[in-house]
């Protein structure tokens, strides 16, 4: 029964080492099926308002907004999306949303809650900032920023970056 705790003891020490690199310069790990997603499916947004520019090419959403792409969900108190230059003095492709007020990513199983977000469409990428709380599963990982690649399903998590495993879950 001893050499059981020992062991036991053993392997938390190990996992604490590994872990404290990571909380003192930033952790990268994987996602499951969870935040990977498709940046190439079509972008629906719902909000309680929608203000454009044509000026900047612009649109800012604003109130309970929505922005489904697939799987992938983004809840946020404003979005406001940037678009790429059209042909022909057309509006062209979603290119990037900023989201702020209190943002939400959820898909699958996995869940992020950050003060803002940056959505970079064409790459794939978001950068979510301020307080950011990932959720996968029954772990939990913490720091300030977050960035997350939809395409490879990967991510970072950097600034003093705290994390709670529960044992047997992978």
């Amino acid at each position: 029964m001893r050499f059981l705790n020992s062991a036991r003891a053993g392997v938390v020490v190990m996992a604490l080492s590994i872990c404290g690199g990571a909380l003192a310069q930033g952790a990268s790990f994987p996602f499951g099926d969870g935040l990977a997603g498709d940046s190439s499916a079509p972008v629906e947004i719902e909000a309680d308002s929608l203000s454009i520019s044509q000026t900047d090419g612009t649109a800012t959403f604003q109130g309970n907004v929505l922005v489904a792409q697939g799987d992938l969900r983004l809840s946020a108190g404003a979005v406001r999306v940037e678009y790429s230059a059209g042909t022909d003095g057309k509006q062209g492709d979603i290119k990037t949303l900023f989201a702020s007020g209190g943002v939400t990513l959820v898909s699958g199983t996995e869940a992020a809650e950050a003060s803002e977000a940056v959505y970079a469409v064409d790459t794939g990428i978001v950068t979510m900032t301020g307080k950011v709380l990932l959720t996968q599963g029954r772990n939990v990982i913490s720091g300030e920023k977050l960035r997350v690649d939809l395409g490879s399903g990967t991510g970072t998590m950097e600034g003093r970056v705290r994390t709670v495993l529960q044992p047997g879950d992978n």
